[in-house]
C-alpha cells in the first residue's frame, strides 16, 4: 500500500502529546506535501521514501521555532516512527490513515 494520502499523527513530546495532520504524495523516491497543527499549515521538505520508510522535515514556530525531522514506517493504514526535536532530542510519533 502506498504512503500517499492523509494521515492523523500523534507526536509524544517532552511537553505532552501534539496532534498534527499530514498530507503526502510520492513521486519516485520524492515525497511532497503539507503538515498542519494548531491551525497552522506548512509545506514539508527534504521528503523521501525508500520502500515503506518515509522521511521529511517541517519547520514549526509553536511552541518555539525549530525544524522537526520525521522518519517512519508505513504499514497499511498505520504509520510509526521517530521525530528529531533539534536540541530537545528525539520523540516518537504514530499515525493512522485519515
Amino acid at each position: 500500500m502506498s504512503a500517499d494520502g492523509n494521515w492523523s499523527l500523534v507526536i509524544s513530546t517532552p511537553i505532552g502529546e501534539r496532534h498534527a495532520t499530514l498530507s503526502i504524495k510520492t513521486a519516485g523516491n520524492a515525497v511532497t506535501g503539507t503538515q498542519s497543527a494548531d491551525g497552522n499549515s506548512t509545506a514539508i521538505y527534504d521528503g523521501a521514501i525508500d520502500g515503506n520508510t518515509v522521511s521529511w522535515k517541517v519547520d514549526i514556530a509553536d511552541p518555539m521555532p525549530m525544524t522537526l525531522e520525521f522518519k517512519g514506517t508505513v504499514d497499511g493504514d498505520k504509520f510509526d516512527g521517530s521525530v528529531g526535536l533539534g536540541s530537545f532530542g528525539e520523540a516518537s510519533f504514530s499515525g493512522t490513515r485519515a
